[in-house]
């Protein structure tokens, strides 16, 4: 079994590649990764080699552990960077200062089970498609699956502010990384609109830590955090830490 960093930008698979190379294991050696990860989440990745592969269903069920930040205000379609901006809101209203936000006045509403509804641009399978490409064609099910999952820590490790502008600008940085078919270029076009509507303006972020059951989306749990605050929010950053004990 192997620990890999997944960078920002790789697939599961190019990891498992790029792992495959610089470990020297030959083709002929079968290897699957345990758990994906988003384009634009990087971090921990369990790669499994030869036999161990057969054991893939008891490393998936593992508990994980993420560093993520979450930038209040604005709102895109999949709860990450790689997403159209559907809406912009302030930040915070007058009595919701970012001292205020970072207090964690919602951790306490965000720890324990809840039913999860998956992310319409996410790899769950409905009648044979992946959610994703339903969203494309717009044939989402009216019913969207659920899973239950649970939170059970949930920290502040770092706050900030960022102006409109360096937040598409890095969005967009991240996104070039990014390979395949993901809507790159109107999700470009649409952080070039946010930019040119919304430079000046500053965003409140928020960086933390969460563990938590597996198949826990972390761009869902950043749409509840923006919504436990009364505005909008989205995943900026998503890295995995920890699989289980590893």
């Amino acid at each position: 079994m192997l620990i890999a960093h997944k960078q920002i930008g790789e697939t599961p698979l190019e990891c498992l590649e790029r792992s495959r190379a610089l470990q020297g294991i030959t083709a002929l050696v079968p290897m699957t990764y345990a758990g994906r990860l988003d384009p634009l989440a990087f971090g921990k990745l369990l790669i499994l080699v030869g036999d161990e592969c057969k054991d893939k269903e008891k490393y998936l069920g593992l508990d994980k552990e993420y560093e993520i930040e979450v930038v209040f205000g604005v709102k895109t379609d999949t709860g990450d960077a790689l997403g159209l901006v559907t809406q912009v809101y302030p930040a915070w209203n007058e009595s919701m200062t970012p001292d205020y936000l970072s207090k964690g006045f919602y951790w306490t509403k965000l720890r324990g089970k809840f039913t999860q509804v998956y992310p319409a641009y996410s790899s769950k399978t409905v009648n044979g498609r992946q959610l994703h490409d339903l969203a494309r064609s717009g044939d989402l099910p009216d019913e969207m699956p659920t899973k239950e999952v649970e939170i059970y820590s949930i920290e502040e490790i770092g706050k900030g502010e960022t102006s409109g502008h360096e937040l598409a600008k890095q969005a967009m940085e991240n996104i070039s990384k990014v390979k395949g078919d993901f809507r790159q270029k109107e999700i470009v076009a649409s952080w070039k609109k946010f930019d040119k509507e919304n430079a000046a303006k500053r965003y409140f972020h928020s960086k933390l830590r969460v563990r938590c059951s597996s198949g826990t989306y972390m761009r869902s749990l950043s749409e509840r955090i923006g919504r436990e605050a009364g505005t909008v929010a989205f995943a900026f950053s998503i890295k995995r830490t920890r699989i289980g004990e590893f």
